[in-house]
Order: structure tokens, then sequence, then C-alpha cells
């Protein structure tokens, strides 16, 4: 498992947002706004119940992760003083938890890390669980 520093573990942990690249068969990438949860191990993240055109294991994500399991997440933190810019990339592998043990314990620390999740009903929603790879984190460091 790569390691992150204590700073960045935090920063990941931390972060309400982050950006999901999938890629189909062909390698056409797909990238999309998630919320997630990262235990220090695992990232999960809910096919909510957000007003959505397509039904949720038909959403572009979902086929893509079914058709081709590798995919990156990067979480960043903007601000115009760019001295307080930083990043986390994680790349790694995706499935779908459906139901179970694992599914249930990811439910239950996104309702904890946001409060939207804790009233919307999540019993048919899947979750996408990351197997992180490799985790390439950036911090503004000045260079004078």
């Amino acid at each position: 498992m790569p390691k992150l520093s204590p700073s960045q573990d935090r920063f990941l942990r931390s972060a309400r947002a982050g950006h999901l690249a999938t890629a189909d068969a062909n390698g056409q990438p797909h990238v999309i706004p998630v919320c997630y949860v990262f235990d220090g191990q695992t990232i999960y993240s809910v096919l909510d119940a957000k007003p959505k055109t397509t039904p949720l294991r038909q959403l572009r994500r979902v086929r893509n992760i079914l058709a081709n399991p590798h995919v990156s997440l990067v979480v960043d933190h903007y601000e115009e003083d760019w001295t307080r810019l930083q990043y986390v990339m994680v790349t790694g592998d995706a499935e779908l938890l459906e139901s179970g043990e694992e599914w249930t314990r990811a439910i239950a620390m996104l309702r904890e890390k946001y409060p939207q999740y804790q009233s919307m009903d999540l019993g048919e929603s899947p979750v996408i669980k990351i197997t992180p790879v490799r985790f390439v984190p950036w911090t503004f460091e000045p260079k004078f």
C-alpha cells in the first residue's frame, strides 16, 4: 500500500470533493466531481439520490468501471495565494459494492462525513470502492 505523509492523509480525509476520472474500454476519458470518504486505505463514493437523468447502474462512470477498472481521483485545493495550493492524485482500481458489510461500513462513513446523506435513502445505491495503487501528492514549495 502506498504511503501518504500525515498532513497529506489529513488533507485527503478532510477535503469535501474530488474529481473521479474513468475511461471506457477504448480509453475514452470521463471526469466527474464526487463526494467521497477515505479511511486511510480505501476510498468510497456512493451513487446517491441527487437528481440524475440516467438510472444509477447505467451512469457512464459505472459502465466505464465495469469495462475498465483503472481510475484516478484528484482532490485539490485552490486559492489565489498560490503558496497554499495542493493536491493528491490517487490512481487505483475501482469496483462496485452493492451490499454486504463493507458496503454498510462505507455508507456509514459517508453519512458521518456528509450530513446531506443522513436523510437520503441510500438503501439501493451502489458504492464505488477505489483501492489505491499510487498516491501523487503535490504542495507548493517555493524555490528561492
